[in-house]
């Protein structure tokens, strides 16, 4: 059914056919309800007005009262003028400056007419000046009314059509004005719970607030009902498939397993990696099918419990398969999970694209009639010609590698689903695991192996290179191995950063008595694979590389991290680099090189980076630095992160909150049917026909 939130915006004031053109092309306006969920970013407190005797340079923005006592006009070539007003409220004496519009101004503003001028003030020459500030006639505008001023995004387009961020606020006002009474989105025992306002209250307060504390209220309630129904929709279609579909039961124990952790058990279980173990069990022994999320920094030990997970599926009478993203990856995988295995009778195969002719039908022929107890791969697995004889668990490692799609094909493989555990090592911070992967249940490996010592991270300066080098030679002396990571493959005529072409050939000058590989995503998959291979056997020295190393590569002996220009890389691929060594017992030394431009955040990630080692510590700062539009991976998981206006890592409360409320409503009514919930349900149908990517998870 149609309600005036559908309306064409058009018709609003101020708006007509070209302005709602350039509104729906920029921000996607069309309707009432489009310019409604539009919110400002950011509100200014417009009650108060400072004598111009008051401010002071530190003042944010403020407002001013008074008379343009005259103009003044400067030439500054090329037919542009700057104008300057001089404004006086009886207690001093400030200037108001414009750059451009000269016209405009001598039209606009009269020497007779009291204004109200706001923006910010800055000192010059001994005076405070303006400029292009925002001026209001104080007779038609009631400091009383105005409370807090939104502020709304713009573009430069919008800006040349005259639709501003004031423009806007006028609009948004005439809508308000113009609405009736919302109707309520959320049932009444939410609401009085938890001390919401009403949505009516919640939308007119959000567009124009009388006061912080209605801002806020209205601000709560928003937040808190956009992400509501997101873990609503994620709740229900969890609860949906644990209804639909019944899991395999392994309750059993047996000689595999027991065999393997009596005596190739490689090092005794970490207390985290036996409390997992433990979570793991209870999900396999329980009827349903397990869909759990295992996140444990670089080293922690989680292909080891992949592999004791595996043994558990085997002993069951039951296949497991494990799926990489890369080729490489894969083949570590296949290589460790063989070492892992020596002295026991159990088959386990690769397959990749590379994998062809009569080897890869032999081992799709012994993976159908059972012969193939473990299967590694890619994306190979998912083909239609790969049938397992009985599969009932899929390993999927670094889950934001795959699309939903690809994973869904694994449950084509089996009769049932089969369990599914995914393990990621970029550490996700648990708000956002809750809404990436709020169906999955959540597993962390917490803590290293003993014996491993920390990653010593240093920052260094581009004009300490020389020093840098000579440290790496003592490295490389002491039978050491070394990455140098650059952030382009060739230079751009559009930047100054370092790229790895023209680094390369200066690195082989640097270092004349060495062996250098490189690698990056450019090459063709075999001429990555080879300069790889070199690398690991320990036959190169030095690994020039971009990002393509950041995941799953795994070098012992390699000690030192260098990253060029490492202002251009965000937290989390900054950890992932710097998790390429310490993986043997040797220290290990990351550096990051910059120049001396840093901006505040950048100088952030770098002390962050230098003062820990902790994934989780990192992963919530980078949520908190560049939000989680960003974070890689966010855009395959299912939920589309154009969160209107929750923050999930400002809002780590509310996910929270939110998905306690949902789940007291899947809960009480798991099969969608009771009348007191009906309302959700179509609240939540009408969400999944607009504006939310409402995709299944895993």
């Amino acid at each position: 059914m149609s309600s005036i939130l559908d309306q064409d915006i058009m018709y609003l004031p101020g708006v007509g056919p070209k302005k709602k053109e350039i509104l729906s092309k920029e921000l996607g306006i069309c309707s009432y309800g489009d310019l409604l969920e539009y919110y400002p970013y950011k509100y200014v407190d417009r009650t108060k007005v400072f004598h111009i005797s008051e401010l002071t340079p530190e003042m944010p923005f403020v407002q001013i009262k008074g008379r343009i006592l005259c103009f003044e006009e400067f030439d500054m070539g090329k037919r542009n003028k700057r104008v300057v007003a001089h404004f006086s409220d009886g207690f001093g004496v400030a200037d108001l400056v414009w750059f451009r519009g000269a016209q405009y101004i001598y039209k606009t503003y009269k020497t007779d007419t009291e204004y109200i001028v706001f923006g910010k003030p800055t000192l010059y020459g001994g005076r405070f000046q303006f400029a292009h500030p925002d001026i209001d006639d104080a007779q038609s505008l009631q400091l009383s009314d105005m409370g807090m001023q939104p502020y709304y995004g713009t573009t430069e387009k919008m800006k040349k059509m005259g639709l501003t961020s004031r423009a806007i606020e006028k609009i948004a006002k005439a809508l308000i004005e113009k609405l009736p009474a919302l109707p309520e989105t959320l049932p009444d025992f939410i609401t009085h719970r938890l001390h919401l306002v009403s949505r009516d209250e919640a939308f007119r307060n959000i567009h124009y607030p009388h006061s912080h504390q209605e801002l806020q209220k209205a601000q709560v309630r928003l937040k808190f009902e956009e992400l509501f129904y997101v873990q609503l929709n994620i709740l229900r279609y969890a609860s949906d498939q644990r209804r639909k579909y019944r899991g395999y039961v392994f309750n059993r124990v047996g000689e595999i397993f027991n065999s393997f952790y009596a005596n190739n058990l490689p090092f005794s279980l970490t207390g985290a990696q036996k409390r997992v173990m433990h979570e793991i069990r209870a999900d396999m022994c329980s009827g349903k099918q397990m869909n759990r999320l295992l996140q444990g920094d670089v080293g922690s030990g989680k292909t080891l419990v992949a592999l004791m997970t595996m043994l558990i599926a085997l002993d069951n009478g039951f296949q497991a398969c494990m799926m990489a993203p890369t080729e490489i990856l894969a083949e570590q995988h296949l290589q460790t999970i063989r070492e892992f295995l020596k002295g026991m009778d159990i088959r386990v195969e690769l397959l990749t694209g590379i994998v062809k002719g009569k080897k890869r039908q032999a081992i799709l022929d012994a993976l159908a009639c059972g012969e193939v107890q473990i299967l590694v791969g890619t994306h190979a697995i998912i083909e239609e010609t790969v049938q397992f004889a009985h599969l009932g668990l899929a390993v999927i490692d670094e889950q934001h590698r795959f699309g939903v799609a690809q994973r869904a094909k694994l449950w084509s493989k089996s009769l049932n689903p089969p369990h599914v555990l995914v393990m990621t090592a970029t550490p996700i911070p648990r708000t956002l695991a809750m809404t990436i992967y709020g169906d999955l249940d959540v597993s962390v490996i917490d803590e290293l192996p003993p014996g491993r010592k920390p990653i010593q991270t240093l920052h260094k300066f581009d004009t300490q290179l020389t020093s840098l080098y000579q440290s790496i030679r003592r490295q490389i002396n002491m039978g050491r191995q070394v990455y140098i990571v650059f952030p382009l493959i060739k230079e751009s005529e559009k930047s100054d950063l370092k790229n790895l072409e023209e680094g390369f050939e200066t690195l082989k000058e640097a270092f004349p008595d060495y062996n250098l590989s490189k690698v990056h995503g450019k090459m063709k998959p075999a001429e990555k694979e080879t300069e790889m291979e070199k690398f690991v056997k320990g036959e190169t020295q030095i690994l020039v590389a971009t990002t393509v190393i950041e995941v799953g590569v795994n070098v012992p002996n390699a000690s030192v991290m260098v990253i060029l220009d490492a202002q251009r890389f965000g937290l989390s691929q900054l950890h992932q680099l710097r998790g390429r060594v310490g993986r043997g017992s040797d220290q290990s030394y990351c550096i990051l090189v910059t120049n001396y431009k840093l901006s505040e955040d950048t100088r952030k990630r770098i002390d962050i980076m230098c003062d820990t080692n902790d994934g989780f510590r990192i992963a919530e700062a980078d949520l908190k630095l560049r939000g989680p539009g960003d974070l890689e991976g966010t855009q395959q998981s299912g939920i589309a992160f154009d969160l209107k206006i929750a923050n999930i890592a400002r809002d780590g409360q509310l996910v929270q909150l939110a998905r306690q409320e949902a789940q007291a409503v899947i809960e009480a009514d798991p099969q969608c049917s009771l009348p007191q919930y009906a309302p959700l349900w179509s609240r939540l149908r009408e969400l999944k026909k607009t504006n939310i990517n409402w995709a299944a998870i895993s």
